[in-house]
């Protein structure tokens, strides 16, 4: 016969055993073969040619249409100025007064050395039609009517040099008043009532700049031109159309100007000492908010491109010596790091130019969670609502 307490603690430890094995087995339901975590989501996407439009952000500065100097073209001191500076200024219009009085009396004087030498003139002709009918008649020598017919030539050309420097001198006075050549922006005066100016060189007095419209002046690397060229003639880029060519700005405070511009010429030259070509841009600046001299980047569209290679700019990691990768998943669903070449930047999105290709899946999110050598379960990524869209070709 079993004592009472033993016959009775049998089945309550055989419960308890079993409950034990329950709980331990419902503690294993998510964990993965031999105990180990289940894979980590990461948000991923497949990467698929699509038509881009080829669009190439470039330094550059903005530079006037037209600028002249205004300078002092005759002697004299300054009477006026008759202009606003900083003001806009038509072309014509009366910009300083220089002393008219000493020009003027250049004027006089050289108008009655002209009186004189045309009084000499008539004298030196009455003197050859007087001796023509005597030459005739021997009735005096040939030599003497040489003389008179050279007198009279010598006077023709005093004439016309007297003639020449009485225009002179009355163009001199014209230049007293000082007139603006074009039409444009005025600076500040460089020269104040009083001053000396044209003693010997053309004393600078002021600037005019056209700057409406305004030219954008940017460089390109001569190997990228290489390659689009040769795009272009593989058939792997197409015209654009309309939008080909066209270019915007972007001011150094990073908005974007809201009139597109007109591409006008690439240089006919490669710079040796940087290997870049130059190339200009035309704007419409009606509100005078483009002025010369600013570093601007300038975004020319070249071309579509109809099978780039876009991935999203968060998916792209930046290694500290300028390096490019993105983690790629393999046949097993391990991520693996790929070294890639970016391009241009098409909205939120950077064209690949090397080191992925079509049906690659690409992580985009979720980077923290990968482990080396442990697989992933991959999601489809979706852009938040608030992420720019990308653009799309010709926009």
């Amino acid at each position: 016969m079993q004592p009472k307490n033993l016959r009775f603690g049998l089945p309550a430890l055989a419960l308890s055993i079993a409950a034990l094995l329950a709980g331990c087995n419902s503690g294993d339901q998510g964990a993965g073969p031999g105990g180990a975590p289940p894979p980590a989501p990461v948000g991923v996407i497949q990467v698929a040619p699509q038509a881009t439009t080829v669009t190439s952000e470039l330094p550059g500065r903005l530079e006037s249409v037209r600028v002249a100097e205004v300078r002092a073209r005759v002697p004299g001191v300054v009477l006026e100025r008759s202009f606003r500076e900083g003001s806009d200024v038509k072309a014509g219009q009366v910009l300083f007064r220089i002393d008219p009085a000493p020009l003027r009396a250049d004027l006089q004087a050289a108008t009655a050395s002209l009186q004189r030498a045309e009084a000499s003139r008539e004298l030196a002709l009455v003197q050859v039609r007087r001796y023509e009918p005597l030459v005739k008649a021997n009735a005096v020598s040939r030599q003497e009517y040489d003389n008179a017919a050279a007198a009279l030539k010598l006077a023709d050309a005093e004439v016309a040099a007297q003639r020449a420097a009485r225009d002179r001198a009355r163009l001199n006075l014209g230049y007293a008043t000082v007139n603006a050549p074009i039409a444009g922006r005025i600076g500040r005066a460089l020269v104040t009532e009083g001053a000396l100016v044209g003693q010997g060189e053309a004393t600078p007095m002021a600037r005019i700049q056209q700057i409406d419209p305004i030219h954008a002046d940017f460089t390109q690397p001569a190997s990228e031109l290489t390659r689009l060229r040769e795009a272009f003639e593989r058939g792997e880029i197409s015209d654009a159309g309309n939008a080909a060519g066209r270019v915007k700005l972007v001011l150094d405070d990073g908005t974007e100007y809201p009139l597109a511009g007109t591409l006008l010429f690439s240089d006919a030259e490669v710079d040796r000492s940087s290997g870049q070509v130059t190339l200009r841009a035309r704007f419409a600046n009606p509100e005078r908010r483009l002025l010369p001299g600013m570093y601007v980047r300038v975004r020319l569209e070249q071309g579509v491109e109809q099978g780039a290679l876009r991935v999203p700019q968060q998916a792209v990691q930046r290694s500290t010596d300028g390096g490019a990768s993105v983690w790629v998943l393999d046949a097993e669903n391990k991520p693996v790091p790929r070294p890639v070449k970016t391009g241009a930047a098409v909205g939120d999105e950077w064209v690949v130019r090397e080191g992925l290709k079509a049906g690659d899946t690409v992580v985009v999110e979720g980077f923290q969670k990968i482990r080396p050598g442990a697989p992933v379960q991959p999601t489809p990524w979706s852009r938040s609502p608030a992420a720019p869209a990308a653009e799309k070709p010709g926009a």
